[in-house]
């Protein structure tokens, strides 16, 4: 069995669809700021794909980082943590384009035994998904919250 001891910071979206690629954009900012940790991995998923299951079940704790359809104001964030986490990404099928994926890449970690105990989803409303490479104002804003609300996780998770 592997040591597992990082945080994996995991941005997904579509950068080229303004307000879908939040996760993306929140991972490039988060760079300079985790440079010289070697407890945190950031990983950009993009669109999500199988692939990254591997990355998943190697970590000890996740966060995702995403765009995510709860009836909030635009540029608005909510944080998921463990069971909150599972039951709004299973319960909600429209919280994002990537719920499915998110899904089966959680159930492949279940399923192997590697499924992070300390995980959690930041959610970022978008306000639109439109094409464009960057975000709303509004959600730009909300990307800064979301790096300060991982990193304030991560903290608590490794105190």
């Amino acid at each position: 069995m592997k040591t597992r001891r990082k945080t994996l910071i995991l941005g997904i979206g579509n950068s080229l669809l303004q307000d879908e690629g939040a996760g993306v954009h929140a991972i490039r900012m988060l760079a300079e700021q985790t440079a010289l940790r070697d407890d945190i991995e950031l990983m950009d998923g993009g669109t999500l794909s199988f692939s990254l299951a591997g990355a998943i079940e190697d970590a000890e704790r996740l966060i995702v980082i995403d765009a995510a359809q709860y009836d909030g104001e635009p540029g608005t964030t909510k944080v998921f943590v463990g069971e909150q986490m599972d039951t709004f990404i299973g319960s909600n099928r429209k919280c994002s384009v990537h719920e499915v994926s998110l899904i089966d890449l959680m159930a492949i970690a279940l399923l192997a035994g590697q499924l992070p105990q300390q995980r959690a989803l930041i959610g970022i409303q978008p306000q639109t998904i439109a094409w464009g490479d960057t975000p709303t104002p509004h959600v730009s804003a909300a990307i800064r919250l979301a790096c300060d609300q991982a990193m304030q996780l991560v903290a608590e998770w490794h105190a």
